[in-house]
C-alpha cells in the first residue's frame, strides 16, 4: 500500500486552498501548433514562491505538533523546497533554517531569506548540502523536512493534479519534472484514482538521472555527479519513498539534455511570455523531443517553477 493516498490529497486540499489560490491550466495555441497536439501548461510558476513545492510546505507545516513548531524546521534545497518551507514557516510563526549548496541560484537564496528563513550555504551540490544538514545541524534539534520522503509534502503537492482534473477532466498525458519525485508521485496518485488511463510521464535531466535510472532498474542507483544547469533537477541520490510510489503510478519516463531545456525555456518565453526555470521547462522539452508520439493528444505539462537565475537568460535567448 502506498505511503500516500488520494484521501490524503483531499485532506490536504482545504489547508492548501486556505493560503494558496488555484493556478491556471492554459492551452497555448502557439505551443499546440508547434507540437501538433492540445498542449496545456499548469502554471505553478504563478505561486507566491514561484514554484509548486509550496503546496507541500503549507500542508506539512500546518500539521506540525506544538513541540515541532517550537523546535523549528530544517530543510535542504536548491531553492524551491527551501522557499516552500520558508513561506509556510512564516505563515505559521515557525523558525526555519535552510541549507543550500555553495553557488546556488542567488535569486532563490534571496527569496528564502526574504521569507524570513536562516540560509546556510555548504557543499558542492544538493547531496553534500544534505549530508551537512543531517550530520552537523540535525543533532542540535529541529524538525527535519526531507524534500521528498515526507507524506504530507507529497499529499500537498498532489493538490496540483487535483486542480488539473478539475479544469481538464480527461487529459491523455501529464508530463511532470522529476528532481526527487514528489511532484510525479502526487500527480500519479491523483491521476490513477480519477482517470487511470491518463499516462503519467516523468521527465529528468540526462546528466542527473538517478531517479529514472532507479525506477527503470528496480533498484537504488546513485550517480557520481549531477550534471545539469537546471538546479531543480540536479540530484544524484534517489529518495526511497517517492521511488516506491513512482513504481505504482508512473507509466513512463523521458530524459532531456541541457540544450533541450534551454530551447524549451525560450519557447515558453516566446509563446507564453512566462519565465520558466530549467526544471519548469523540462515538460515542454520532453513534449518537443517526442512530439510525434504525442501528436493529436491532450497533453498537460507542469511548469513547476519560474525561478530562473537571470544570468542564464543570454544563453537561453541564444538557443534557437
Amino acid at each position: 500500500m502506498s505511503s500516500v493516498t488520494y484521501a490524503d490529497v483531499l485532506e490536504a486540499l482545504p489547508r492548501v486552498r486556505k493560503l494558496l489560490n488555484p493556478t491556471p491550466v492554459y492551452e497555448w495555441p502557439g505551443l499546440s501548433s508547434l507540437l501538433e497536439c492540445r498542449f496545456y501548461l499548469k502554471h505553478e510558476n504563478h505561486q507566491p514562491t514561484g514554484a509548486f513545492k509550496v503546496r507541500g510546505g503549507v500542508n506539512l507545516v500546518a500539521t506540525l505538533s506544538d513541540v515541532e513548531r517550537q523546535a523549528g524546521i530544517l530543510g535542504c534545497s536548491t531553492g524551491n523546497h527551501g522557499q516552500s518551507l520558508a513561506y509556510a514557516a512564516r505563515q505559521f510563526g515557525v523558525r526555519c533554517t535552510i541549507v543550500v549548496p555553495d553557488g546556488n541560484n542567488p535569486d532563490k537564496n534571496r527569496a528564502i531569506q526574504n521569507f524570513g528563513a536562516q540560509l546556510i550555504e555548504h557543499g558542492r551540490d544538493f547531496d553534500e548540502a544534505r549530508d551537512y544538514l543531517e550530520k552537523e545541524l540535525l543533532p542540535r534539534g529541529g524538525r527535519y523536512v526531507h524534500s521528498a520522503n515526507e507524506p504530507k509534502l507529497i499529499a500537498g503537492v498532489g493538490t496540483m493534479a487535483w486542480e488539473i482534473f478539475e479544469t481538464l477532466p480527461e487529459p491523455d498525458v501529464i508530463l511532470v519534472p522529476i528532481g526527487l519525485g514528489s511532484g510525479v508521485s502526487g500527480t500519479g496518485i491523483v491521476a490513477k484514482t480519477l482517470r487511470p488511463q491518463t499516462e503519467i510521464i516523468g521527465v529528468q535531466a540526462e546528466g542527473a538521472d538517478s531517479m529514472i535510472r532507479s525506477w527503470r532498474a528496480g533498484s537504488y542507483q546513485e550517480t557520481a555527479q549531477a550534471r545539469t544547469w537546471a538546479e531543480g533537477l540536479a540530484t544524484r541520490r534517489p529518495a526511497q519513498m517517492t521511488l516506491d510510489i513512482m513504481r505504482d503510478v508512473m507509466d513512463d519516463a523521458i530524459l532531456v539534455n541541457d540544450d533541450e531545456l534551454r530551447h524549451a525555456c525560450r519557447l515558453i518565453l516566446e509563446q507564453t511570455h512566462n519565465l520558466a526555470e530549467g526544471a519548469g521547462a523540462a515538460t515542454l522539452a520532453a513534449a518537443w523531443k517526442q512530439r510525434h508520439r504525442f501528436a493529436g493528444k491532450s497533453v498537460v505539462g507542469i511548469l513547476s517553477g519560474g525561478n530562473l537565475d537571470l544570468s542564464r537568460l543570454p544563453e537561453i535567448l541564444a538557443k534557437t
